[in-house]
């Protein structure tokens, strides 16, 4: 830093950095007393503390579940022309603010939103099913053999982006053999989620 004539930011004070923690880990400013409590406190150890405190708020939960749901493409309607609220979702979102609020080991978190009906965790299988779905149903059975087919696209496309960073949505539909998952790796993904519904379904 020194030769680039840099310096370090001075320490901020305890009035900015209750702001600062309190946007980050639950996205809420603090009250007036909650700031003025902590500036009036002189013991060196009241961040931790606070650390501790806001760590400990359900708010933390609904904070940084919104990243993860939108990752794995949550919504609480249907998408497409008609939008429909989907009023079953919600077991999903709260499953995965539970989590977050327990520090749920990550291994564990992956287990049970892929089997959690074997896992005894049936809310968070609600991940599979969380994505868009055309509920305007056509007489023609191709076509809704094709919308069929797409549900499962997406879940299988979300499970990899989700849980392998892989974006393998593409190998569902061609057998490129540049791309790194080919078709015949998918088709077992797309056979386990055959037995999957929509969100609709559940």
């Amino acid at each position: 830093m020194e030769q680039h004539q840099l310096r370090r930011a001075p320490e901020a004070d305890r009035r900015t950095l209750i702001r600062r923690l309190s946007f980050d880990l639950v996205g809420l400013p603090p009250s007036p007393e909650e700031v003025a409590q902590f500036v009036a406190d002189p013991d060196p150890l009241a961040y931790d503390r606070l650390v501790e405190r806001l760590l400990a708020s359900p708010r933390y939960g609904e904070r940084w579940a919104r990243h993860w749901l939108d990752v794995v493409r949550f919504a609480e309607s249907d998408g497409f022309e008609k939008n429909t609220p989907r009023p079953e979702a919600w077991p999903y979102r709260d499953y995965v603010i539970r989590a977050f609020n327990a520090d749920r080991p990550y291994n564990q978190f992956i287990r049970e939103q892929l089997a959690g009906d074997v896992l005894g965790a049936d809310e968070a299988t609600g991940f599979i099913v969380g994505g868009p779905t055309d509920t305007v149903r056509s007489p023609d059975p191709v076509l809704t053999a094709q919308q069929r087919a797409d549900d499962l696209n997406d879940m299988v496309a979300t499970t990899g982006s989700t849980f392998l960073g892989l974006t393998i949505g593409c190998a569902g539909a061609t057998a490129i053999s540049s791309i790194p998952s080919p078709t015949r790796t998918t088709m077992p993904w797309l056979r386990c989620s055959r037995a999957c519904g929509t969100a609709r379904d559940r």
